[in-house]
């Protein structure tokens, strides 16, 4: 058997259709298949590699890293500096409460720990989410999940979660004596780049605190720059009592993270103690290239680019078949009529070597969300692929 054809034998599959290609080596903002063959990533393995595809500083932290240790012990119990030296740099960059970091092995993980923990605090059950949001896929994650297609075929799902309209003001009105959490994306991904009012974060924010309900903000794919800001909030001037990270976290490598007040998170140590354990989390080689993914983000300054780079897409995206182009940095979707008009744009883009996406929730939308270290040269090249593509439907 060739290895496609082990890949759908033996490869636990999530879709009748994957895209299957076979990719051999990945650089910067580049993918090259089997065959030779080499495509702009525009999607940086869904909001992942922020700094690109094996970044040199990335790779020798991971390799330094190796050479001391590896796994050690379930996490939590022995000072392992990688863990260590990421979660301060980490809590150097967020706000004053935001100074205890739990490491997770993904996002989907970041949102389960965080739901544990607001019902430790609180005591109490009830949690309000949003519809078209995504927080994962396990069972927790997918009880808050805001889209009953997915939800369904799972249920019984927990108890006590109640969805409404982003940007909603009635919304507010759901929380109340009982609720322990609102979880939101601080920006909508999945529903295909949908951004708050900041009037209305200000008084979920508000609404939060006068009941004594916890705010989890989700930055799994908007954090580590996307959206022009190294955390979204900034931009909102919200700060959360929990945020969620992931995706762009690890540099390349596995890993999430919830990070919360000291005071917060000291609750998991009691009544019971180990009250939220995991053994592969904040694994020593993934914070280490974690780390050394931020300390590029920081270092190249690559965030500042994100606005102009934002903009040289924006220009260059127009032909009468695209209805819309809507974006928050570069966490960008390219709105036309159809899922179908969508399907028959991505194959053709990677058929001229443009890797592309849709959403979960606007299926009828273009994914854009590249390395934020991709050059205008790569950017204009894309986008010219895509218009082609356009033309030629």
């Amino acid at each position: 058997m060739n290895q496609r054809e082990l890949f759908l034998k033996h490869v636990a599959q999530t879709s009748p259709a994957p895209l299957a290609l076979e990719i051999i080596k990945a650089e910067g903002s580049r993918l090259w298949d089997a065959g030779g063959k080499e495509y702009i990533d525009l999607i940086a393995g869904i909001s992942v590699c922020n700094v690109g595809h094996r970044h040199p500083k990335v790779v020798e932290a991971i390799k330094q890293q190796v050479d001391q240790y590896m796994h050690l012990l379930v996490y939590g119990e022995f000072i392992e500096s990688p863990q260590v030296q990421y979660a301060k740099l980490l809590t150097d960059h967020l706000p004053a409460s935001l100074n205890s970091v739990f490491f997770t092995n993904s996002g989907t993980e970041a949102t389960e720990g965080a739901m544990k923990l607001v019902k430790r605090v609180t005591g109490r059950t009830e949690i309000v989410a949003f519809n078209n949001s995504y927080h994962g896929s396990t069972q927790g994650a997918l009880s808050v999940m805001g889209d009953e297609y997915w939800r369904n075929s799972f249920r019984p799902l927990l108890p006590g979660v109640h969805h409404a309209d982003y940007n909603s003001f009635e919304a507010l009105e759901l929380i109340g004596s009982n609720t322990a959490c609102v979880i939101a994306e601080t920006v909508q991904a999945e529903a295909g780049i949908n951004a708050p009012l900041k009037e209305w974060i200000t008084a979920l924010r508000k609404r939060c605190t006068e009941t004594g309900t916890l705010l989890i903000l989700d930055e799994i794919q908007c954090g580590f720059g996307r959206n022009g800001s190294m955390w979204a909030f900034e931009q909102f001037d919200v700060v959360p009592d929990i945020l969620l990270l992931g995706k762009a976290l690890g540099g390349g490598m596995p890993l999430g993270a919830f990070v919360a007040s000291h005071e917060l998170m000291w609750k998991f140590t009691e009544n019971p103690v180990l009250g939220h354990i995991t053994t592969f989390g904040g694994h020593p080689v993934c914070c280490a290239a974690g780390m050394a993914a931020m300390n590029v983000l920081l270092e190249e300054e690559l965030v500042k680019g994100v606005a102009e780079k934002e903009i040289l897409f924006r220009t260059l995206l127009h032909h009468p078949k695209i209805e819309a182009v809507r974006s928050r940095g570069l966490m960008m979707a390219v709105v036309f009529d159809s899922f179908e008009t969508n399907k028959k744009v991505i194959d053709a883009c990677i058929e001229k070597g443009v890797l592309t996406d849709w959403f979960l929730f606007a299926s009828n939308c273009l994914r854009i969300a590249p390395p934020l270290t991709i050059t205008e040269d790569e950017i204009t090249k894309a986008c010219k692929m895509i218009i082609d593509c356009l033309n030629e439907l």
